[in-house]
């Protein structure tokens, strides 16, 4: 029996050697990718190198531009059998100077995704426009892990390549759905500096640092193009003291200037952090928001809020429900940009879609730049002129109260990467 026990004390060692070799052979893999991804020919479909329709940005010279409103990138994710959803989010959060790129991960079949960019190819503004690309070889996601990180930043080095001209990025899934119109939040947007990011966070980790941020996995969506079960460690490792771990929600609205540092900036801080969060059970939620409170470049670019509304009863097992006029009212007040809507059922999305983005079935939302004539059988968007043209409605007074109240009295200083 003790040469027994002896034999199986001998192989901890190398059990733990293996996981560090492992995990670091796939972090640099990885890393490998990342900057390859924003280099070699892009795994996607849509723009073809074809220019917009003149009528839409009928002015390109550097005065028009510096006074341009601002745009947005979206990445825009789902799975298997979610094609209808992400088109349903295209169409309520879309606007022509915005870019978008669609993502359904590898559990999805090819048919479905060739399916998904044959109906946007068939959406005549988004042919004029140019601006929806959709991803031709996807990444597969768990929802833990480091491969969601992986797919979001994949994906924004995409969208670095594929424009020049936008100034925040956004990771929507289909679980988050708009309360503004795109030419309410353009309109917000146009008035802040562009470099501020709005990311949740906190350094409290709490019951986290034992679930989330000591084990040692690894993820095999990171190598693995079928979904497998996680690799976990029995050993567990301490926190970093060479930098201050933050958390936060994954969803967040992040600068252009940020995200390049993140993925083409020399600083070797967010290598380093990709490095230490590849084999943790919850690397995005801790990535954004570490990087930023650690660096004196962007610490006081951060806003504690991420402009998100989520229902305080929302809860991943929870069934799809109908809001009552109070909760919906509740939201709407809220002065959020955008709602987790990952248990509400399509009767409060067609409620969203009537009261507060004045969408109509199967139609993008009108903005600015529709010239149809309401009394047309045809779309208010079926004729368009200069994108640059917004129209925002009582949204952007929501949204404009929420900001005001974040910035103002100092708040966000206050707020800003609280050592606890």
């Amino acid at each position: 029996m003790q040469n027994g026990a002896h034999g199986v004390a001998k192989e901890q060692p190398r059990l733990t050697l293996y996981i560090i070799l492992t995990t670091a052979f796939l972090s640099l893999c990885f890393l490998l990718s990342l900057s390859s991804s924003f280099h070699s020919s892009p795994p996607y479909s849509g723009s073809n190198g074809i220019r917009p329709d003149p009528r839409l940005f009928p002015s390109s010279s550097k005065i028009a531009a510096d006074t341009s409103p601002p745009s947005v990138a979206y990445l825009i994710s789902g799975s298997s059998g979610d094609s209808r959803r992400i088109l349903r989010l295209l169409f309520a959060a879309y606007h022509p100077r915005n870019r978008y790129l669609l993502h359904l991960d590898s559990l999805a079949t090819q048919s479905e995704r060739d399916r998904l960019a044959l109906t946007v190819g068939d959406v005549p503004i988004f042919r004029a426009a140019r601006n929806v690309d959709v991803v031709g070889k996807p990444d597969f996601a768990y929802r833990r892990g480091s491969s969601p990180m992986a797919s979001t930043l994949h994906g924004a080095s995409i969208l670095l390549r594929l424009s020049g001209a936008w100034d925040w990025f956004v990771d929507l899934s289909v679980d988050e759905y708009p309360l503004v119109t795109q030419d309410e939040l353009l309109h917000i947007l146009s008035y802040l500096p562009k470099d501020l990011n709005f990311v949740n966070h906190t350094s409290y980790i709490g019951w986290k640092e034992s679930r989330r941020l000591k084990p040692v996995i690894v993820d095999p969506g990171l190598y693995l193009v079928e979904k497998t079960d996680m690799f976990f460690a029995s050993q567990k490792r301490e926190l970093p003291k060479a930098f201050k771990l933050f958390s936060g929600p994954s969803f967040s609205i992040l600068s252009r200037s940020f995200i390049e540092h993140c993925v083409l900036g020399t600083d070797n801080f967010p290598r380093t952090l990709l490095m230490y969060l590849s084999n943790t059970p919850a690397s995005l939620s801790n990535y954004f928001p570490t990087i930023l409170c650690n660096s004196n470049l962007f610490k006081k670019t951060i806003i504690n809020n991420n402009l998100l509304y989520q229902a305080s009863n929302d809860t991943s097992k929870e069934r799809r429900h109908q809001l009552d006029s109070k909760e919906f009212t509740e939201m709407v007040e809220s002065g959020a940009a955008f709602a987790r809507v990952s248990t509400f059922d399509d009767a409060v999305l067609d409620r969203i879609d009537h009261e507060l983005l004045g969408r109509a079935h199967g139609e993008v939302v009108p903005g600015g730049w529709c010239l149809g004539d309401s009394g047309d059988n045809r779309s208010l968007c079926s004729v368009w002129g200069d994108s640059g043209i917004l129209r925002p409605g009582s949204g952007s007074e929501r949204l404009e109260r929420r900001i005001v109240e974040l910035l103002s009295n100092d708040w966000f200083r206050l707020h800003q990467c609280i050592a606890e």
